[in-house]
């Protein structure tokens, strides 16, 4: 986190020396080859060495509330006067619940297994050789994000455990939150004799600088950025760093026509309602035209108490106006269909049947999650087979795609990317894995 020193150039007159800022390119380089050189050290270290880093890590957090408040202050007040919404202002605000459901994070992350080093698929050559395959971490990760500061905490910890450096890009509204955060874990490495580099954070807004860092490709291995879809598209587009792309969610829940409808009202208003501002909530229903006058009748009510702006086909809109939920349908547009709304917004189609469901998932999808409602299992396990998202669920929400709900103790976020990791990313995923081979004086003819 040490950006390169100011330097000096003489004024025009010849009187004085100005000091000059280092060039973006400056900055990124310095970070990168900081993380370069950190990484080594990182990744050959014991997994009793980082575990000791992260416990001091929760010690820190723990002990430090009031001093971490004080800097999220300094984010929040400039967050007020720049027009924040009362929601966004809320999602930057450190509580002393939330930093203390951070350490928790951190020990749950402490109890997780070390990857690093394990040996998988281990066989037997007909010539006596031993072939497997031993995980490795990637390297130097640069992660970029605009999300709350608690995601500072989140990537740091899992990059450590896993033995990877990361140089964390945070968005501006969380800058001295994000700054705070990073100095706690700097601060536990050192103690625990590792490089404080093995985890940095870019100590500015300067865009320039990201654009810098993800074309750093010598030093940095991997480029995850995870926020709105403006800025996956740029990073993507800009990076010649491989990038993981964290995409938008356009998540669908599919209501065939045999489900339980007590069950799908109930997984429908969960993956809308519960929380509605993250990626894996529904952002378009749809359901069987056979299922859809029940359903609409439990659903139309509970949507329009939870204040949920529900936009429709022509034959969802018809029949939605049954029962309570009378004219509480907007029509639909093109657009509505590929939208992540990230609110108490809905689109709804109605559908012939399993085949159109699966047309409209794959035409409009965004490959994160789809959840199907249905008692047959064979409708079931072709879902299952052909919906190609990240992860696909059957009789149960789509709020579920999460990294610890799915028993990887925590992520570092949702890849849409199919290479490497698809889905959530936990320890294992911020891994690789190289082929080891063990002889015993073997050549080859």
């Amino acid at each position: 986190m040490t950006a390169p020193e100011l330097t000096t150039e003489r004024a025009a007159d010849g009187t004085a020396q100005i000091p000059v800022a280092p060039s973006p390119g400056a900055v990124a380089e310095a970070l990168a080859v900081q993380a370069k050189v950190a990484s080594r050290a990182l990744a050959a270290a014991p997994g009793a060495v980082k575990d000791d880093a992260l416990r001091r890590l929760v010690v820190k957090l723990r002990a430090q509330v009031a001093e971490l408040q004080a800097d999220n202050e300094k984010d929040l007040a400039a967050g007020a006067a720049s027009g924040l919404s009362a929601a966004s202002l809320d999602r930057l605000r450190l509580t002393p619940a939330r930093i203390e459901a951070m350490a928790r994070g951190v020990e749950e992350v402490i109890a997780l297994p070390d990857p690093v080093g394990a040996i998988e698929s281990l066989t037997m050559r007909p010539n006596g050789l031993q072939v497997g395959r031993m995980r490795i971490p990637l390297g130097v990760i640069c992660i970029i994000y605009e999300s709350r500061p608690n995601v500072t905490i989140d990537a740091g910890v899992l990059c450590i455990k896993s033995g990877n450096a990361p140089i964390l890009k945070g968005g501006k509204e969380a800058f001295h939150s994000n700054l705070a955060l990073t100095a706690l874990m700097r601060d536990a490495l050192a103690e625990a004799g590792l490089p404080p580099d093995c985890v940095q954070a870019v100590a500015t807004s300067d865009r320039a600088v990201m654009t810098a860092l993800i074309r750093r490709d010598q030093e940095i291995d991997l480029v995850i950025p995870r926020g709105g879809e403006g800025l996956i598209r740029y990073v993507t587009e800009h990076a010649t760093v491989p990038v993981i792309q964290h995409y938008k969610g356009v998540c669908h829940v599919y209501v065939h026509a045999d489900a339980d409808i007590a069950m799908a009202t109930a997984i429908a208003f969960n993956a809308k309602v519960q929380r509605p501002g993250v990626c894996n909530a529904m952002e378009t229903l749809l359901v069987h035209r056979d299922a859809a006058p029940a359903l609409f009748a439990e659903l139309a009510p509970r949507f329009s108490e939870a204040g949920v702006e529900v936009r429709g086909d022509a034959r969802a809109r018809a029949l939605w106006s049954v029962g309570p939920g009378k004219g509480g349908m907007l029509p639909a547009s093109e657009e509505d269909w590929s939208t992540e709304y990230l609110d108490l917004k809905l689109a709804v189609r109605v559908v012939d049947d399993l085949d159109m469901a699966l047309a409209h998932i794959l035409r409009y999808g965004s490959n994160h999650t789809e959840a199907i409602v249905t008692k047959d299992y064979a409708t079931s396990l072709r879902f299952l087979r052909e919906v190609p998202s990240s992860c696909v669920l059957v009789n149960a929400s789509t709020r579920f795609n999460d990294g610890f709900e799915l028993g990887l103790g925590a992520e570092i976020g949702i890849s849409t990317s199919k290479l490497h990791a698809y889905g959530p990313m936990g320890l294992e995923e911020l891994t690789t894995r190289k082929f080891v081979v063990l002889g015993g004086g073997q050549v080859r003819g």
